[in-house]
């Protein structure tokens, strides 16, 4: 009898794999040790990858980065675009999420590496842009807002722009029970204005 061998992973299923591996390895660097702490080879010895591999696949440090950052993004909105209908404070409590956990500190390290960093700026400013709006977009969506209304845009933007300081706050220390209870008064806030 011959020797049985498995069947081979495709290439382009493996080139995939590895792509999935940087670009997840790339957000838990940024978020864990900063822009500056992040390079390339950093990214790919946590990914399990050559250096080379990880050039292959993001040609410079930029690619590399807002790809990561953009990549998570896109997960975390397709995570709240499949949420079920829920109380608004559910809701508040889920894009209040989006800005305590790992995607937004390394958002964050790429915003500040941008401000100081002329070729990474436009490329981040873009990507935040988009991200911001689809986020917006979405929590129309989930809090059934009625963007017709005078006020309610600015009140779903605000909720936003709260839950940026609130994710801002919990970067230095563990901020769970005064977000709770501010999540708890903005859905009390939303249920004002929006019903």
């Amino acid at each position: 009898m011959g020797v049985v061998t498995p069947p081979k992973t495709p290439k382009q299923d493996r080139s995939r794999a590895t792509r999935l591996r940087l670009l997840e390895a790339a957000v838990a660097c940024l978020a864990e040790h900063g822009w500056a702490g992040s390079t390339v080879s950093v990214v790919a010895e946590r990914a399990g990858v050559s250096r080379g591999a990880a050039q292959h696949h993001f040609p410079t440090r930029e690619d590399l980065f807002t790809a990561a950052v953009e990549y998570v993004a896109e997960e975390r909105s397709a995570a709240l675009r499949a949420l079920p209908v829920q109380a608004r404070a559910e809701v508040v409590g889920a894009l209040v999420g989006l800005y305590t956990g790992p995607l937004f500190r390394a958002a964050l390290q790429l915003w500040v590496a941008a401000s100081n960093e002329e070729q990474l700026r436009p490329r981040v400013t873009e990507l935040e842009a988009r991200v911001g709006r689809e986020t917006h977009r979405i929590a129309v969506e989930l809090l059934g807002a009625d963007e017709e209304r005078p006020g309610v845009r600015e009140t779903v933007q605000g909720l936003l722009d709260m839950a940026r300081g609130l994710g801002l706050a919990n970067l230095l220390t563990d901020d769970a029970a005064r977000r709770r209870r501010v999540v708890t008064q903005w859905a009390a806030l939303l249920d004002g204005v929006l019903d």
